[in-house]
């Protein structure tokens, strides 16, 4: 069978020890610091830009520094909890010192999703900027993180996909090789490359041709529901791809369904959708 081997790189870029401690730098923790930059410096050229808005930005480029700290709390905050409450309630609730161990792993892009709505809305409230026109800028910058989020995934080797014999299946090392019922090298859907094709530079290019050739920013809350629409929808396709999460999987259920046969990122996604649609026709009517 054809795959491609997993690529020899270790989740750690370099380990620094002093004595007895050890501090790592690994990609997943380099990849939230490159989006929230790249997202942030994004966010401030928008700014600089007040033709884009159809004449004056929300706010002043010099304020989104202060924006930027709001940001970080609502994506570590809100990406913990809403890995807590959407896939380990249970766990978490028997063992809840272990919440705070978010080095150890488990985010969930829909609670860091919810993070910086929370976030952003009450900086938008305390600094008198449009909240939509912020959400837009938002939303912009927003693929950016997720591309280099899902690459560190695959770095990491994790949230990998369902076993394949495409050619372009990864053999992923370690419990990426138990695949029941396959003998010899066991190959997997890459979803991880998937969702940073889809979330990451196919929405992020679609936006900014929007901004830069459209003039999306002139309708608030465009920008916003497109974003929406097409990370739901990425995310409910490339689910059908990856494997599903192990919580969820029992002998009674292998698939790991959680309601009507979807996985809980397609339940999570729907409502995104929803919204997006709503907010791409409300922007319509404006």
């Amino acid at each position: 069978m054809t795959y491609i081997p997993f690529p020899d790189i270790a989740p750690e870029i370099f380990t620094i020890r002093i004595g007895e401690f050890a501090f790592s730098l690994r990609w997943y923790a380099l990849a939230y610091i490159v989006g929230l930059v790249l997202g942030w410096q994004l966010v401030v050229g928008l700014m600089k830009r007040p033709a884009l808005w159809g004449g004056t930005a929300p706010t002043e480029p010099r304020r989104i520094e202060d924006l930027l700290t709001w940001v970080i709390l609502g994506v570590i905050l809100g990406g913990r909890l809403g890995f807590v409450l959407f896939y380990q309630p249970g766990y978490y609730l028997a063992n809840p010192a272990e919440i705070v161990k978010v080095w150890e792993g488990g985010m969930s892009f829909h609670g860091g999703f919810l993070g910086v709505v929370a976030a952003a809305w009450i900086w938008a409230g305390r600094n008198g900027v449009p909240r939509l026109s912020l959400a837009d800028a938002l939303a912009v910058a927003a693929p950016a993180g997720l591309l280099f989020g899902r690459l560190a995934n695959f770095i990491n080797a994790e949230l990998w996909g369902h076993p394949t014999t495409m050619p372009w299946g990864v053999a992923f090392p370690g419990a990426g090789q138990d695949c029941p019922g396959v003998i010899g090298i066991c190959a997997r859907h890459p979803s991880q490359l998937y969702e940073a094709g889809l979330e990451g530079l196919l929405l992020g290019a679609v936006l900014l041709y929007g901004v830069w050739r459209l003039g999306w920013l002139m309708w608030p809350g465009r920008v916003l529901g497109v974003f929406l629409t097409g990370y739901g929808a990425a995310r409910f396709i490339v689910e059908f791809f990856r494997e599903a999460d192990a919580q969820f999987v029992t002998p009674d259920n292998p698939g790991g369904a959680v309601v009507l046969g979807m996985q809980m990122g397609q339940l999570l996604s729907l409502p995104m959708i929803a919204l997006g649609l709503w907010f791409i026709l409300r922007a319509r009517r404006a």
